[in-house]
């Protein structure tokens, strides 16, 4: 099916609670079945997939990743609702101070959004898709509000702050790697930071280090091992961010979870020719579609759980 014959199939609506504002695509002529609550990654990221230009000279983050979900899920009669986090799109004034953002807030609102969908008598189950840090969102709610099952989007398996140490590794100069990597023991422990260098402030700035404290020790396959929900992890072969160990990692912490290899797809979940140029070009392609494999198995996996 073609995303146009997709989006025809798919009727929005505003939502909105305590501050969020969000997005409802419901199947043309629903009547009860299971909802998927679509969680955005890391950043300034919308409820869409997309973002602001985050330097002079960047191109804006376009992907449309998490409308094509949404309209592929309404096209095979499943509700959805998809959100701008905090302090971000229309929930902009939900957080007026970045440094008010925690980890622990971002996991309460993905529960608010969770109780609001439950309420609906249009909605027989609940089902969580986090993508990258919307994952960890997702793996942390689950273990607070009962879901019928986790579906973990390209995926961190290691704390957040293990990932950006692997991330930085042979990306700088070895004075400011050595200052990155002081930086991150002192966020692990707890500790923030003052005198960032001017070369980290976007990743390290001090406004952002209470939610990197707050996330930083927050180990996914630990909390995947603890959960009873089904889940189903998928992987991106290309993936940039997020790399076969974090797989690895979150299969062994729980056999009975499904997996789902996209061996040709990038961290936005397109597929992506071998390259780094081209995989990046991708971020900024809207009209890309999400790799042929992804929406059937996401389907088949929410069907499943369907009560």
């Amino acid at each position: 099916m073609s995303a146009t014959q997709a989006r025809a199939q798919m009727v929005e609506e505003a939502w909105s609670a305590d501050g969020l504002h969000g997005t409802i695509a419901t199947p043309a002529a629903h009547t009860r079945g299971p909802a998927v609550l679509i969680i955005a990654g890391s950043g300034p990221t919308d409820r869409n997939g997309n973002g602001p230009q985050l330097a002079p000279g960047a191109p804006r983050l376009e992907t449309n990743t998490y409308r094509l979900i949404a309209a592929d899920l309404a096209a095979n009669g499943i509700l959805s609702l998809r959100y701008d986090k905090r302090g971000i799109g229309e929930s902009r004034a939900a957080a007026v101070r970045e440094e008010d953002i925690t980890f622990d807030k971002s996991v309460g609102d993905v529960v608010t959004a969770l109780r609001s969908l439950s309420a609906r008598p249009d909605v027989s189950s609940l089902v969580i898709a986090g993508h990258s840090e919307g994952a960890m969102l997702a793996l942390a709610a689950a273990a607070r509000f009962p879901v019928a099952g986790v579906i973990l989007l390209a995926s961190p398996g290691r704390t957040y702050l293990a990932l950006m140490r692997e991330q930085l590794k042979g990306k700088l100069p070895p004075d400011l790697d050595a200052r990155a990597n002081e930086i991150l023991d002192r966020l692990a422990a707890g500790k923030a930071v003052a005198d960032v260098p001017p070369p980290l402030a976007a990743l390290f700035r001090p406004s952002m280090q209470p939610f990197l404290i707050s996330i930083g020790n927050f180990d996914p396959a630990a909390t995947l091992a603890q959960l009873k929900a089904p889940a189903l992890i998928v992987h991106a072969g290309r993936d940039l961010q997020v790399a076969q160990a974090d797989f690895d990692a979150l299969r062994a912490a729980r056999s009975d979870t499904q997996t789902l290899l996209l061996p040709e797809a990038n961290h936005v979940l397109k597929v992506s020719p071998a390259d780094i140029a081209g995989n990046v070009a991708l971020y900024s392609n809207p009209a890309a579609p999400l790799d042929p494999a992804l929406m059937p198995a996401l389907i088949a996996f929410v069907r499943s759980l369907a009560r």
